[in-house]
């Protein structure tokens, strides 16, 4: 069942289609054959129900970089306040710039929260002064530099 968002609801999932993507989310490239083995039941049931995952939406197959291996040595999230009227402006201008790699608009302290990767403290700093803060509605942020990643779950 599909709800008016376009969202498919999870109860149209069932037992298989969920160790189908179990199975994924472990390894984004294995074999839907490995798969039907793993399960005990034929690849071509296999292949069906993966087409109809990938065609609600409900699976996505894509490849996770680590920014700290790839030179981004500097990460963090950012609360960030804006004026009321101009929150949605303000998360397209944001969500368009190459540092940020995660934006949700929140309820709370906040009226937004990005998670942004930089080259070293430096870009950062360049990043909040010429770039973020030069966004009309941003009215303050607050940084939180990631010391630590203890846990990271694509789900």
């Amino acid at each position: 069942m599909v709800n008016a968002n376009g969202i498919t609801r999870t109860n149209d999932l069932d037992e298989i289609d969920h160790k189908i993507i179990v199975a994924l989310q472990r390894d984004g490239r294995l074999a839907l054959a490995q798969i039907a083995e793993q399960l005990n039941v034929s690849p071509g049931m296999i292949r069906v129900r993966y087409n109809r995952l990938m065609e609600m939406g409900v699976l996505r197959i894509v490849a996770i970089t680590n920014p700290l291996r790839m030179g981004y040595t500097t990460m963090a999230l950012i609360g960030i306040k804006t004026e009321g009227e101009k929150l949605l402006e303000v998360a397209d201008k944001i969500a368009a710039l190459d540092e940020v790699i995660y934006l949700i608009i929140v309820s709370g302290a906040y009226d937004i929260i990005a998670e942004v990767v930089c080259r070293d403290q430096n870009h950062l700093l360049k990043f909040l002064t010429e770039r973020l803060y030069q966004i009309d509605g941003v009215r303050e942020s607050e940084s939180f530099i990631h010391l630590k990643i203890v846990k990271e779950v694509y789900f």
